[in-house]
């Protein structure tokens, strides 16, 4: 009782103005926050999770590890000399059609794959950092029975797995080639990504949504691959690939990889750096740096 007359005589010592004003911010801040949640919804696109029945109707192969099924395709001949094709950012693994094909016709073996979270790989509720996307590897290469020494190839931020993965197993590696390789040097995001709910906000409606359209700036010459975004778009779909890049974002692209780096330096093992002058991702100036 005493509490109930106490809140009644503070609240009759506020103005009416302030009340009122108190009235309609709430009236905004609710107002707002559904504005925001129709925004989110109208921009999601992920409906559909990854499946048995999506999976059947897809090519290439599955295979469940420990972090989760991974996608992959694997061709040529069983006793030729493995190639290994890691993808970058967020291009799943159509990234390498050409590559794939070329290698296989001069009859090596070779292996493509999705990285968690991206095309038809599951999406596991985890730290997307140098660790996960390791063991991905590792661990798929066990599930397929490839033990002998590979050649590893990678391309943007698939060049800093490549070298993580090099520079911890040299015993697995015959040659590293690098495209274009992302090299991590640590710092922050932004805080539209950093920061919880804010990040997830920011993902949902600004930056998964453009980024179809924005695989035509990576291109030289757009043109010649017409097909390119509508490829992008259907791995959108399945629930889990925009919280899988965000969790890249602030586990592995801000990381320090120089050491990797390094440690690879040191192993002696062949290393091919393939770059392009007008890469406009990963520019040709960080092939200058010295680690």
């Amino acid at each position: 009782m005493l509490s109930h007359l106490m809140g009644r005589q503070a609240r009759g010592n506020i103005p009416s103005r302030w009340r009122t004003f108190a009235k309609y911010l709430v009236l905004a801040v609710a107002v707002t926050a559904v504005v925001l949640e129709i925004n989110y919804a109208t921009h999601d696109k992920e409906r559909l999770s990854l499946n048995e029945d999506v999976r059947n109707s897809l090519l290439g192969g599955f295979v469940r590890l420990p972090d989760g099924i991974t996608h992959y395709e694997l061709g040529g001949p069983a006793d030729a000399p493995t190639v290994v094709l890691i993808h970058g950012f967020s291009i799943p693994e159509y990234l390498w059609d050409p590559t794939f094909g070329y290698l296989v016709s001069a009859r090596f073996r070779v292996l493509r794959y999705d990285l968690f979270g991206r095309g038809y790989s599951d999406r596991p509720n985890l730290n997307y950092d140098g660790n996960l996307f390791d063991r991905q590897l590792i661990d798929l290469l066990s599930a397929l029975k490839i033990s002998d020494r590979v050649h590893i190839v990678g391309c943007s931020m698939g060049g800093s797995i490549t070298v993580t993965f090099a520079a911890r197993h040299p015993g697995r590696i015959r040659s590293v080639t690098l495209i274009g390789p992302g090299y991590l040097s640590g710092g922050r995001l932004p805080f539209r990504l950093r920061e919880p709910i804010i990040g997830e906000y920011t993902m949902g409606v600004s930056v998964a949504p453009s980024l179809p359209e924005s695989q035509r700036e990576d291109l030289y010459h757009p043109e010649r691959f017409p097909e390119y975004v509508e490829k992008y778009r259907p791995q959108m779909q399945y629930k889990g690939f925009r919280s899988a890049l965000l969790s890249t974002l602030r586990h592995y692209i801000v990381a320090d990889s120089s050491g990797d780096y390094r440690r690879l330096g040191q192993t002696g093992l062949p290393v091919l750096l393939i770059w392009g002058k007008f890469d406009r991702d990963v520019p040709l100036a960080i092939s200058e740096k010295r680690l």
